[in-house]
């Protein structure tokens, strides 16, 4: 629904150009500001700033194609088209809101050369895009930005190695003088600013071109970076094709199209980037005429429990007798797929299946229960035949794809995830992907794509000791606000901090039992994984009351507290009940949440949390149920890793 949206034009002569001219735009509400500035000699920068502070100064910004045509420097203004919407989005799959509002003003700068700068100012952010107007096609070689900070601030920042990568990085708390030229980062990243404020960089609506990373300088200044266009790649393995050659230009596209959004989002406080939704505001509208078929909802998994489910009358593993446990487990409690995870065929082949398995068969008897089969396969395996396996997944029924092992985000495989959420879409399928680079929007322009990885998540407890609670209580702040993550909560083997063990076979979790039903609450992905055994669940009818209850898609959220690394409680809202979820680090914790977010009325409230000796052994938990009404203030008592889950009815 379109409120107002506001055309302004105007010219610019040559001599009120001069040398140097600065445009200025400021947010609907006057929280944020940008001021742009072109200058004949330093080119292009753009200053932003938040609750009257500066925040950064973006730029120079440009781009250079490989014919030798160089945007930014020494531009000169043409026209300036400005222009305020006030609109709601309606996604067809909710995620922290039902109605998004999407209230910016825009300004657009056109040049005498072929381009042009659109900037966005919101009141929780700002971002720019450069727009190209060159006929036929182009051959980008390189594109400018940087981010400049006014002092030496404070990131967290997810330092990796290379861009071939899964982007599954703990954040490293550093300050901008430690980063230098060799510390590589993806996006997104915090500042977190001596005032309190934070700052979030990251990308949107990013479609054929590369993604963006950054590096330091040793100053207050980060630099940005780019793939290159891959030209020769390796098999690594069955999976992993990893570059060995590329060229000396990152993008071969279109000539007259928009850039991605470079984004610079704001938060006064910590729990103020739970509700931040620029990045899906950003994207690219939906491209679907029909969605009433995206089905979100929960999945039994297979993977990251090996399959060791206990006490049953069969051999556990990749076979049908398994998958028929976990369809008639995920049937019992409402849970609306089921995975087949890596096994079901041979990797690299998807129609060599195994004969312990009938996908056809499984996909009939799921649906005789009321449940959906989604299937796991390797993106180069997919892709090698794309059209023929899905009709055949289509042909069995199957609903969805998990798509895994891309690890990198140059122009072709950003290009690959546009073409595998097309062509499932095209056949009612979902889309799932892990190995995978941030979100940048893609959720929004196919709502198809429910979820993906990049995101350090509970699968490195099988091998690692990273996933800690700080790390828990850091992901809603940084990687969440790009958009929903994959991380597969659910782990009901739950250790202290000092008897924890990684496990490839037999997976744990550091922290409580309640830490983990908090996370799904606290963390956002419309398919949400249940990643222990069916078997492990089926022994505890009180964990699944709550894991049956709870949606995986919201129409509402309140952000109730939270500091980055420490703590984070928030309140999501779904038709008439509200659902809590808290988190701490390994510093026990007592919150009190006022219920002012409720409509009058009374309420049970069901609760879920640590037990009196969950300090000592982290899977005791009790279920408590009482009376409340709108406006009551409640305590939330955590242990030392531990968490909270609540059911407000």
């Amino acid at each position: 629904m379109k409120r107002l949206a506001l055309f302004l034009g105007f010219s610019i002569c040559a001599a009120a150009v001069g040398f140097a001219e600065e445009l200025v735009l400021v947010s609907p509400g006057g929280k944020a500001k940008v001021v742009v500035n072109v200058d004949k000699k330093d080119g292009i920068t753009a200053t932003c700033f938040f609750l009257d502070k500066q925040m950064a100064v973006l730029g120079p910004i440009g781009m250079e194609t490989l014919d030798g045509k160089v945007f930014g420097a020494s531009s000169k203004v043409r026209t300036v088209n400005r222009r305020t919407v006030d609109e709601i989005i309606k996604p067809p799959v909710a995620q922290k809101r039902k109605e998004i509002p999407d209230h910016f003003t825009e300004m657009e700068i056109l040049f005498r050369e072929p381009f042009r700068l659109v900037f966005r100012a919101y009141d929780d952010g700002v971002a720019y895009r450069i727009k190209t107007d060159i006929e036929g096609d182009m051959t980008v070689k390189s594109e400018e930005a940087a981010f400049t900070f006014p002092t030496d601030e404070s990131l967290f920042i997810p330092t990796d190695v290379s861009m071939f990568t899964h982007s599954e990085r703990a954040y490293q708390y550093l300050k901008l003088s430690e980063i230098g030229p060799d510390t590589l980062s993806s996006t997104p990243l915090m500042v977190d600013r001596k005032d309190g404020i934070k700052v979030l960089i990251t990308e949107a609506d990013l479609e054929d071109y590369p993604g963006m990373y950054v590096f330091g300088t040793n100053g207050n200044t980060l630099n940005v970076k780019f793939p290159h266009y891959v030209l020769k790649e390796k098999l690594i393995r069955d999976r992993s094709m990893k570059p060995t050659e590329v060229a000396d230009y990152i993008a071969k596209t279109r000539g007259t199209r928009y850039l991605p959004w470079r984004v610079v989002a704001f938060a006064a406080e910590d729990k103020d980037v739970l509700i931040n939704d620029i990045v899906y505001r950003l994207a690219a509208p939906c491209r679907l005429d029909d969605t009433s078929w995206i089905r979100p909802g929960k999945i039994a998994w297979d993977w990251w429990n090996a399959n060791n489910n206990k006490g049953v009358d069969f051999v556990s593993g990749v076979n049908n007798a398994t998958y028929r446990y976990y369809i008639d487990f995920a049937a019992k409690y409402g849970l609306e797929y089921v995975i087949l995870d890596e096994g079901w065929s041979k990797p690299s082949d998807l129609f060599e299946i195994n004969p312990e398995v009938n996908v056809p068969d499984l996909c009939k008897y799921a649906q005789s229960k009321g449940v959906d089969i989604i299937l796991w396969c390797l993106w180069n395996a997919l892709d090698k035949d794309l059209d023929r396996a899905l009709d055949q997944f289509k042909a069995w029924d199957v609903k969805g794809v998990k798509v895994d092992f891309m690890q990198r985000d140059d122009q072709a495989m950003v290009n690959y995830y546009w073409k595998v959420s097309k062509a499932a879409a095209d056949r009612h399928m979902l889309v799932d992907f892990h190995g995978a680079y941030k979100p940048c929007g893609l959720e929004r322009t196919y709502p198809n794509m429910l979820t993906r990885e990049g995101v350090m998540g509970l699968e490195h407890n099988k091998w690692s000791a990273d996933i800690t609670p700080d790390h828990n209580c850091t992901l809603p702040f940084i990687r969440m606000f790009a958009g929903p993550m994959d991380y597969t909560p659910g782990a009901m083997r739950n250790s202290e901090e000092t008897n924890f063990k990684a496990d490839f076979i037999r997976p744990m979790s550091q922290g409580t039992r309640c830490h983990q039903l908090g996370l799904y609450v606290v963390f956002e992905s419309p398919l949400q994984m249940l990643a222990d055994a069916a078997s492990a669940y089926l022994r505890d009818s009180g964990v699944m009351e709550f894991l049956s209850a709870v949606p995986s898609v919201w129409d509402n959220t309140k952000p109730l507290a939270g500091k980055v690394g420490d703590y984070v409680a928030v309140a999501r809202q779904k038709g008439s009940s509200w659902y809590i979820g808290a988190i701490t680090d390994w510093t026990p914790r007592d919150l009190e949440v006022k219920l002012d977010f409720l409509p009058a009325g009374n309420y049970t409230l069901i609760e879920f949390v640590d037990g009196l000796n969950a300090e000592r052994y982290a899977e005791d938990w009790a279920r408590k149920e009482r009376t409340v009404k709108a406006g009551d203030t409640i305590k939330i008592k955590m242990a030392p890793g531990g968490g909270y889950a609540a059911i407000l009815k």
